[in-house]
């Protein structure tokens, strides 16, 4: 049984009128930042890097005050735009409700209350959630998930990761849900960086196509997209990290949909845009695994690269109103 695609022609909703909000998308090395104005229209897109701290402990104050200083410079750029509140996003285990970075190694974060610290230096309402949460978000809200109650959004790249949304609801549990690059497909699989072995993030990640091609080969590719070139040709090794790749994830959301029942899988990021070379055989095998189960529609995401500071700025501007 396959599933339709996303109708042709079906785009996301914009952000549309209401509060003017601050968003930033925090990465181990740089921030992409955005300001939002009254009418939802993305303003001043930026990447920035963030200066490297003297010491660890420095981390935090380091990423506070380049926050400061990107708002000072939004104000200068768009002074007849005022902010009403600030979004911001990481990666790692972050609790939404408490806006607490409680882990995320690659940023040196443990049990940072980022959102009370962005209100103070600031002076203005903030929320801080997880980056794949915020994909979900305007996913959800706006995007190719719409019209569900019951949906999980995949953000597929270099990492995995997923927001999940039950009955109309973001279901988070305390910063926990949504890790399904560390879903064990195969306990005797390779090592992740989790400590886990298995994990779908060192099969059907854009790394781990790398990095199964070179194990098996010896060879060293420069994109993802080269795994996918070679396989098309018939290059065998190829084909078999791209199909352990796709057995892989059909299987993790063979697993949600037996125990979740989305109405819709979302799916986000690099591989998901290849479009039915990917979407086809991923709906095929995930048809294969489920029995009475009800089949989820699997469909790419609206949004693109800049989906998390959509998702930002609609949890920046709910903290206006809590």
């Amino acid at each position: 049984m396959n599933h339709p695609d996303t109708p042709v022609g079906v785009q996301p909703w914009p952000l549309g009128p209401g509060a003017a909000v601050l968003t930033f998308d925090v990465r181990s090395t740089q921030t992409k930042a955005a300001l939002f104005d009254t009418e939802g229209v993305m303003l001043g897109l930026s990447r920035t890097m963030i200066p490297a701290p003297t010491a660890a402990h420095d981390a935090t104050e380091a990423l506070m005050a380049h926050v400061e200083d990107l708002t000072t410079q939004f104000a200068r750029d768009f002074p007849l735009v005022t902010p009403s509140a600030t979004g911001l996003i990481a990666q790692g285990i972050v609790d939404d409700k408490e806006g607490i970075a409680i882990l995320s190694a690659g940023l040196r974060w443990a049990n940072v209350p980022y959102k009370r610290l962005a209100e103070h230096r600031l002076r203005l309402p903030s929320s801080f959630s997880n980056v794949a949460r915020a994909v979900g978000e305007a996913e959800f809200t706006l995007g190719a998930g719409r019209t569900h109650h019951n949906a999980m959004v995949i953000k597929l790249g270099s990492r995995i990761a997923a927001s999940l949304f039950v009955d109309g609801r973001s279901h988070d549990a305390g910063g926990f849900a949504g890790g399904l690059g560390h879903t064990i497909v195969n306990p005797q699989g390779d090592r992740c960086v989790c400590g886990s072995r298995g994990c779908l993030q060192t099969v059907a990640s854009s790394g781990a196509l790398l990095s199964r091609y070179t194990d098996l080969t010896g060879e060293t590719l420069a994109a993802w997209e080269d795994v996918l070139t070679l396989s098309r040709k018939g290059d065998a090794a190829a084909e078999r990290v791209w199909n352990d790749a796709l057995d892989a994830l059909a299987l993790a959301i063979s697993h949600v949909a037996a125990i979740l029942a989305p109405e819709a899988v979302v799916i986000s990021g690099g591989l998901a845009t290849i479009g039915d070379e990917f979407f086809v055989p991923l709906r095929q095998r995930v048809d294969a695994l489920l029995s009475f189960h009800r089949r989820p529609l699997l469909v790419p995401a609206m949004f693109g690269q800049n989906a998390g500071l959509i998702g930002a700025a609609l949890r920046a501007r709910a903290a206006t109103t809590a």
